[in-house]
């Protein structure tokens, strides 16, 4: 293990919705938690067993930990790992304090040139490179996104990196639609009351073709339902938004056209990938952040998040009077 002085930390949707509602599907806080799990900071102290950083060493941390090395552990989707520690998720505490110890497998070296901010944004970087890679972007593909909050955009960004040679983003809010412009979008659809057909023709007709792959990052019913509609025959569905459990949707349209639905569950083996591209300069994500916040105003930081201003909300921990 290594105890870090931390940073960087980013506040995720899941982080509010834990605050405000005390549960998300099955996991459900009990007693007091912290939160946050989009993080960096700088390792303090270090294991006896630890080789690969030291004191002084920048790093990001991946949040999601396997407890044991299972059969999902040995096939490399140590992510869907039942037992997986992951933090801010209840009963496992989060990273946003001042002092955090955490598996240093799960601690990533930074390049001098990325900073603690694109650290703590690989979190939510590493769910669009999870989901673009199992939907199959290629060079030359076409790709919906639905949905332009940070998530959107990231998958926006990766999809772009991964060769998408179009991609269409749909939401409600025009200010969410010009940042997916500025991070790389070829076109945008401001959502008003069209029917999920609608809606597909709609994307149909910006894009000139049905798209091979859609990214739904909404969770919202109607969006799915959209989502079946506009893909292409024998293209994929990637759900990562999560909403209610009980989705009604045109399954049958699916089916007979061949649309594979895949989920997603947070990542896996993305950190290096993530701080590669941010090192070489291949993608740039700083635009993500559009609100800081230091620790003390915590609590503002979240209503301003739970408001739904800017895009990612980031808080800094500043620990020049703490010792550990």
């Amino acid at each position: 293990e290594v105890l870090l002085r931390m940073h960087s930390v980013g506040i995720c949707g899941s982080d509010v919705h834990y605050w405000q509602h005390g549960r998300i599907g099955d996991f459900v806080v009990k007693e007091p938690m912290v939160l946050g799990h989009e993080a960096s900071g700088t390792v303090v102290k270090v294991g006896s067993g630890v080789t690969h950083l030291k004191p002084g060493d920048r790093v990001a941390i991946e949040p999601g930990v396997p407890r044991e090395v299972d059969d999902f552990c040995k096939g490399g989707r140590y992510n869907l790992s039942p037992t997986i520690f992951f933090c801010a998720t209840p009963p496992d505490n989060g990273n946003l304090c001042r002092f955090y110890k955490h598996n240093a497998s799960y601690c990533y070296k930074l390049p001098d040139n990325v900073t603690f901010e694109e650290g703590a944004l690989i979190e939510p970087l590493s769910v669009g490179i999870h989901a673009c890679k199992r939907g199959r972007v290629t060079l030359g593909s076409k790709v919906f996104v639905s949905g332009s909050g940070p998530i959107g955009l990231v998958n926006v960004i990766v999809a772009k990196m991964m060769g998408a040679a179009a991609v269409v983003v749909a939401d409600l809010s025009a200010s969410r639609l010009q940042k997916a412009k500025e991070v790389g979008a070829d076109f945008t659809i401001q959502v008003k009351n069209e029917t999920p057909q609608e809606m597909a023709s709609k994307v149909e007709s910006v894009l000139g073709c049905m798209p091979e792959i859609t990214v739904e990052c909404t969770g919202v019913q109607a969006c799915i339902q959209a989502g079946i509609y506009a893909t292409r025959s024998g293209g994929t569905l990637v759900l990562v938004g999560l909403g209610p459990e009980m989705v009604t949707v045109p399954i049958v349209n699916a089916a007979v056209r061949e649309v594979d639905i895949r989920g997603i569950f947070r990542y896996c083996n993305t950190w290096p990938v993530a701080i590669a591209l941010l090192a070489s300069k291949r993608i740039n994500i700083k635009p993500l952040v559009t609100h800081r916040f230091p620790l003390e105003k915590a609590l503002e930081a979240f209503e301003t998040t739970k408001r739904g201003e800017g895009v990612k909300v980031m808080l800094k921990c500043d620990p020049t009077d703490q010792n550990p």
